[in-house]
């Protein structure tokens, strides 16, 4: 955690007022519009990554969908894996996150701009509701972020076991499904360096409903990790 604290000293004077917005934001959300929220989470992000000595490398975001209603599936590999997307993607998205996250503050206030869901993995009827709420979501043209492994992998950069159930929201929905490969995403917050660190970020190309709409869950989920699994051993460097 030390690059966390990097973070906050080298933005030692935009951090209070940094924060009271968030707070005021996350109690407020219907007074700013989606896209409005976004860049303001950009602009606290990109100034904590270059606090933090942090440079996202962006590939392929030709590969994201012209249109709204589409979900990411990236690899998950520590805390930092989100505000690598959010620097990285052009377009606002949502997250579906375990519960317990949800109660870290400062991802605490940014999931409740973001109109998170939370999920209770020893809920399954609360599960399910929630894979029902974000496919009507989607329809309505939102884009969510889920982490098919379901936690870290605590592997660097190999993947955990992509899970079946984690697509049944872009089933429901019928909408494109983006791959998103993060590589070196666990050095930020998951290791004591503080020297400076590039994170790579891989849009790959959609995978569209008439793609897989006869597919198990499950064959999506193998089909996503090893598009996701095949661009990290590429790229590693």
């Amino acid at each position: 955690m030390k690059r966390i604290l990097m973070m906050v000293l080298r933005n030692f004077y935009m951090v209070p007022y940094g924060w009271i917005r968030l707070c005021y934001r996350a109690a407020h959300v219907d007074k700013y519009t989606e896209e409005d929220m976004f860049e303001f989470l950009r602009w606290i992000d990109l100034r904590a990554n270059r606090g933090g000595r942090v440079h996202i490398d962006v590939h392929g975001k030709e590969n994201i969908p012209d249109k709204n209603g589409f979900m990411y599936f990236p690899n998950h590999q520590g805390l930092y894996d989100v505000l690598a997307i959010v620097e990285a993607s052009p377009r606002p998205f949502s997250v579906v996150a375990k519960k317990e996250v949800g109660k870290i503050p400062f991802l605490k206030q940014v999931f409740a701009c973001v109109r998170a869901f939370l999920i209770d993995r020893d809920d399954v009827r609360q599960a399910m509701r929630v894979i029902v709420d974000v496919a009507k979501e989607v329809k309505k043209g939102r884009n969510y972020l889920i982490f098919a492994e379901g936690t870290r992998s605590k592997n660097g950069n190999q993947t955990g076991t992509f899970k079946g159930g984690s697509f049944k929201a872009a089933t429901k929905a019928q909408c494109p499904i983006v791959p998103v490969a993060l590589i070196d995403s666990f050095k930020p917050f998951d290791s004591s360096t503080i020297k400076p660190v590039t994170v790579q970020v891989h849009f790959l190309k959609p995978i569209e409903y008439e793609e897989y709409k006869d597919m198990k869950t499950t064959e999506i989920a193998a089909l996503v990790q090893e598009r996701v699994q095949h661009t990290i051993d590429e790229n590693i460097r």
